[in-house]
Formats: C-alpha cells, sequence, structure tokens
C-alpha cells in the first residue's frame, strides 16, 4: 500500500520539478502563474499570519452547516419518497423541475434575501447538498430488502419506528456515500460563492489575491483548498470503510 501510495506521488512531483526549472529557466514573470517554491512560501506566510486558518474556517463553517441542513432535507425526503409511491408520483415533476438548478443560480435571490454572510452561503450549499442526499436514499429505501418491511408490518412497527428501527439502518451505507458526495459539494459550493460575491472565506483570498497581482498566493490558496477537499475525502472513506465494512463497498457500487 505504501509502495502504491509512494509511486502515485512521482508523476506529481516530477511535473512540479520540471516547472520549477521552467520557471526559473525562463524567469517566468506572470499575473496568473508563479513558480512551486514560491507558492510554497506564500502558504507558509499566509499560515504565518494565520490569514488562511481564519478563511479556512469561515469556509468551513459555512460548509458544514450548509452540508448538515441539506443532507436533514434530502434524508428527510429521500425516505419519504422511497416509502411511499404515491407521494414519490406527485411530488416528481416538482424535484426534476428544481433539481437542475444550479445552486449559484439563487446567488441574486439569496443576496436580496440575506445579505452579505454565512446565511446566505450556508442556504446556497444546502440548496446544492439536499439532491445528492435525496436521490440515494430514496434509491438506498427502495432497494431494502422486502422480508425486513415484512417482518416491520409483522411487528405492527408505527411509522416513526419504522423508520427508525428498520430503514434508516439497512439503508445507511448507501445514505453515507450520498453523504460523502454532498460533502465535496458543501466545498465547492462554498468557495465558490466566496468566489463570486461574499466577501469572506477562501474564494474571497483567491480574489483579494488576484486583485493584488500575488499568483502565488493566490496558487498558494487553491492548493489548500485541494488539501482540504483530499483530507476531508480521506476521512470519510475511512469513516466509511470502519462503519461498514463490506456493506461499503457495494454502497460505492451503487
Amino acid at each position: 500500500m505504501r509502495a502504491n501510495s509512494a509511486k502515485a506521488l512521482v508523476l506529481p512531483l516530477g511535473v512540479l520539478a520540471a516547472f520549477e526549472f521552467w520557471a526559473r529557466a525562463t524567469h517566468l514573470q506572470s499575473d496568473s502563474l508563479a513558480p512551486p517554491s514560491e507558492i510554497a512560501m506564500a502558504l507558509f506566510g499566509a499560515f504565518a499570519d494565520l490569514s488562511i486558518l481564519a478563511a479556512t474556517r469561515d469556509t468551513l463553517f459555512s460548509a458544514f452547516a450548509g452540508l448538515a441542513i441539506g443532507t436533514i432535507i434530502g434524508l428527510a425526503f429521500g425516505i419519504a419518497f422511497g416509502i411511499s409511491d404515491k407521494l414519490d408520483r406527485l411530488m416528481e415533476v416538482t424535484v426534476e423541475a428544481i433539481r437542475p438548478i444550479p445552486s449559484i443560480a439563487l446567488l441574486p435571490i439569496a443576496l436580496i434575501a440575506l445579505g452579505f454572510g454565512y446565511r446566505m452561503e450556508i442556504v446556497i450549499v444546502a440548496f446544492a447538498c439536499v439532491w445528492p442526499v435525496l436521490i440515494l436514499s430514496r434509491a438506498a429505501v427502495r432497494s431494502i430488502e422486502p422480508r425486513l418491511m415484512e417482518v416491520a408490518r409483522a411487528l405492527r412497527l408505527p411509522p416513526a419506528q419504522r423508520v427508525l428501527k428498520i430503514i434508516i439502518p439497512a439503508a445507511l451505507p448507501r445514505i453515507f456515500v450520498a453523504f460523502r458526495l454532498s460533502a465535496g459539494i458543501a466545498l465547492i459550493v462554498a468557495v465558490t460563492v466566496e468566489i463570486a460575491i461574499n466577501p469572506l472565506g477562501l474564494g474571497a483570498g483567491i480574489m483579494l489575491a488576484q486583485q493584488a497581482l500575488r499568483p502565488d498566493l493566490m496558487l498558494a490558496h487553491l492548493v489548500w483548498i485541494g488539501a482540504i477537499g483530499y483530507a476531508l475525502n480521506v476521512l470519510l472513506v475511512v469513516a466509511q470503510n470502519r462503519l461498514f465494512g463490506r456493506a461499503a463497498l457495494s454502497g460505492d457500487g451503487a
């Protein structure tokens, strides 16, 4: 495993070394590119003055809050649609009409209604996160072994206990896959909102660096965002494998 990880680093490290050599050999002067060594120094400086840590706090707060709200809404509707064919057919046109709307297209409405700040960003992130959870949780509920539902009916469990004791435990591996997908979407949308209009977080840091003609700092923010996204996915994959084992593999295959 470690050998494979080391081999996977060969190509990116080689590309970085080649770009560093080219930038130094050509005395690169650019408003959009910078040698990797300068990017690393800019990232170190941003950590030293704590600016990138404050921006990371703002971005992750909005991303995680929106993720939590979107997951709760999507899970509630997904379970409801998975249980009730009638409700699913009734809401099908509405869901399929709203789902394709890009979350960023809501910016003008959210800005007028909520103004700049966390609330506007959280609402947009939540809207983007609802759909993966809704669709995959609905599919997960519909794929539950019919015998489990027969057991619930035989035990005469009320609807709430049926959901809590039968449906959610049986569908949880696939629901967790949906949560993983939504976590990546939450980070992407949060940074995008900050770049487009919201003056806080890592996205705003990118724009400030670009306006200051600091390509090294701008690219340092991008590298840091990539590192956060990678670390978040690794943590969720580890949690998924620890919690669900073989069931996690079948959830990924879904």
